[in-house]
């Protein structure tokens, strides 16, 4: 078999990926409690020997039906394709999202995705996915489908925090736009982590002795504005800590729009256009908007060495979290 597959349902399946056992659901952000389900669907996938595959939906269904309302996407398909790789995944199919599949009734779900698209013999999701028009489809419709079909089926139930609380994405978007970067690294089971193409900016960083890497995060993303202690990995595998600012720049450009720049440490050399990951381990501060680019660059000082001091003690969190940011 070839290595991990990014797909889409529309086209035919590999021959040697039917047949096999899939983990459905959107799994934006891959947290804790999607792992719970992954994991199952893996173990049962080693237990048949045949390939895991995992169905997701793209866009994410609420884009669909609340366009008004921006989502902060945690996982966009590259990074989900790349956290589902590393899990083990032989592949990512993505469904496309649309009005029409979301009208589709649970038995066409059924018969024409699970069915003939994909031959699955066994499905693994969360307790309390539903399906279909007008979401017909749940957990009982799913058991009763597999006997009729031929597959088998796994429900996991949620997965709570050691506080007892669910993991859920909206949790994990809530702490982040706070800046809790290290409390949803704990939700997560790994440091958030985004990724982009390094764009030009105005320089200013290199004539005051911090010359950073620019990345343009999307307009949903709700990330609270300010200094983090991160590592930048380059598109070559390399590693660096760093200290990043997401924000506006409100010393040198008040109306700017959100930026991520990243003074690389122990870094000399071109980033442009390259696409690079930035994992965040630490908030350090708040935006703030000083009094002249030399009291900016005396703080901008303190940051570095704040963020030297944070990631020099740091652990990986699991066996995904070292894979990513270490």
């Amino acid at each position: 078999m070839v290595g991990f597959q990014h797909l889409t349902a529309t086209a035919p399946l590999p021959a040697d990926l039917r047949g096999g056992v899939v983990a459905i659901g959107n799994f934006d952000g891959v947290h804790r409690g999607h792992q719970a389900v992954l994991e199952r669907a893996l173990a049962e996938a080693v237990r048949r020997d045949v390939p895991a595959l995992v169905l997701s939906f793209e866009p994410h269904p609420r884009k669909v039906f609340r366009p008004d309302l921006p989502l902060f996407v945690l996982t966009p398909p590259p990074m989900k394709a790349r956290l589902l790789s590393l899990l083990g995944f032989a592949a990512l199919v993505e469904q496309p999202f649309t009005r029409d599949f979301a009208a589709l009734s649970a038995e066409a779900f059924v018969t024409d995705v699970l069915e003939r698209t994909l031959g699955i013999t066994h499905a693994v999701t969360g307790f309390d996915f539903h399906f279909g028009k007008d979401r017909q489809g749940g957990p009982a419709y799913l058991m009763a489908a597999g006997e009729r079909h031929g597959f088998g089926v796994t429900l996991v139930d949620a997965f709570r925090d050691e506080g007892a609380e669910v993991v859920s994405s909206s949790r994990i978007r809530a702490l982040l736009c706070d800046g809790g970067v290290a409390e949803a690294a704990g939700l997560l089971g790994y440091r958030f982590t985004v990724e982009s193409e390094v764009v030009g900016g105005q320089q200013l960083g290199r004539t005051l002795g911090f010359p950073t890497a620019n990345m343009r995060l999307p307009a949903e993303a709700t990330l609270k504005e300010g200094i983090y202690a991160v590592r930048f990995r380059r598109a070559d595998g390399t590693l660096h800590d760093g200290v990043a600012s997401f924000g506006r720049r409100p010393t040198v450009d008040d109306n700017g729009a959100p930026l991520l720049e990243t003074f690389v440490f122990d870094f000399s050399g071109d980033l442009y256009g390259e696409t690079c990951e930035v994992s965040f381990f630490g908030f350090l501060r708040s935006e703030t908007k000083f009094d002249g680019l030399d009291a900016l660059v005396v703080q901008m000082k303190r940051d570095e060495a704040e963020a030297r001091a944070l990631l020099a003690g740091v652990k990986s969190l699991s066996r995904l979290d070292a894979a990513i940011a270490f």
